[in-house]
């Protein structure tokens, strides 16, 4: 017995058939060839048991029975086509939930934005922000993508560079009227420090980059670099903060621009077996613009 799809190809032949009155016509309309029209037809009257044209000069003249199946092959026409309506909206259409794992700065300063404009094209799309260094998030699957800003090694990461981030010495104004502009490097022992007090990956990047900063002592420490980008901001003192977030706020003062500039490599990360899921690709590339508007690149 013939599968469903190869009856609903019988029938799809048969009502171009009854519209074009002839076998070559359509094949044509079909993207057929025309003994394959023939076929389908023939295999189509034998199923019912029934003929369905008699030749003429004319071409293919329905029968009886043609005529009376006519309506409700057209109805399966249209239950078909609007089956693969369905089909294509469920294939495009972006839902569901995508965990965004990120750093305590880029995810409260940086993403919020990108991912309100993405929500804005994708109502049905869930954002789960999970602010964490951590690179074997991915690897364990306990989140879909990450922003990074050291690249990965494993190999089953689907990684984009995105540009490098710039970063730069700075402090409020109303500090440094209180507490002078230094002059040279040195002079900044004498200021109070921003810094960190636990190293992660970011803090060695960027010792490595600034090996001056070993020698420094903080007078605040903190182990969240949100805490201290409030700190510099509160005017607390001097520390490190990205170029593109001081440019928000007009009252932060560069220092030392031309001895002073770390750069840090901004990427875009997810594992291989998700890049086929609609909805991590479309924040995958969401984050990727959004960043690189961000840094520049």
């Amino acid at each position: 017995m013939a599968t469903d799809l190869s009856n609903w190809d019988w029938y799809r032949t048969f009502l171009a058939v009854l519209e074009e009155g002839s076998l070559s016509a359509a094949a044509r309309s079909l993207g057929l060839t025309q003994p394959t029209a023939g076929r389908h037809v023939e295999a189509l009257e034998r199923h019912l048991g029934l003929p369905l044209f008699t030749r003429s000069q004319q071409g293919l003249m329905p029968t009886e029975a043609a005529q009376r199946l006519q309506p409700q092959a057209k109805l399966m026409a249209t239950t078909a086509a609007s089956l693969l309506r369905m089909a294509s909206g469920e294939r495009d259409r972006v839902s569901g939930t995508v965990r965004i794992s990120a750093s305590d700065v880029v995810g409260v300063e940086v993403l919020p934005p990108i991912l309100a404009a993405l929500q804005a094209d994708y109502p049905e799309l869930t954002i789960e922000l999970s602010l964490s260094d951590k690179i074997e998030d991915l690897l364990r699957r306990e989140a879909d993508i990450a922003v990074r800003m050291t690249a990965p090694k494993q190999e089953v990461l689907l990684v984009r560079t995105v540009g490098p981030v710039s970063l730069g010495m700075y402090a409020r104004r109303d500090y440094l009227e209180r507490c002078g502009m230094p002059e040279s490097l040195a002079d900044l022992k004498r200021h109070r420090l921003i810094g960190f007090d636990r190293e992660t990956a970011f803090i060695r990047a960027a010792m490595e980059a600034l090996p001056l900063l070993s020698g420094f002592t903080f007078s605040f420490r903190a182990d969240n670099n949100l805490a201290q980008l409030a700190a510099i901001r509160a005017g607390l003192g001097i520390g490190l903060c990205q170029v593109p977030l001081a440019r928000r706020q007009p009252d932060l003062v560069r220092l030392f621009e031309d001895d002073i500039e770390l750069l840090l490599e901004t990427h875009v990360v997810m594992h291989e077996d998700m890049k086929s899921a609609r909805r991590c690709r479309v924040v995958f590339d969401a984050l990727v613009q959004g960043l690189k508007a961000f840094t520049g690149a």
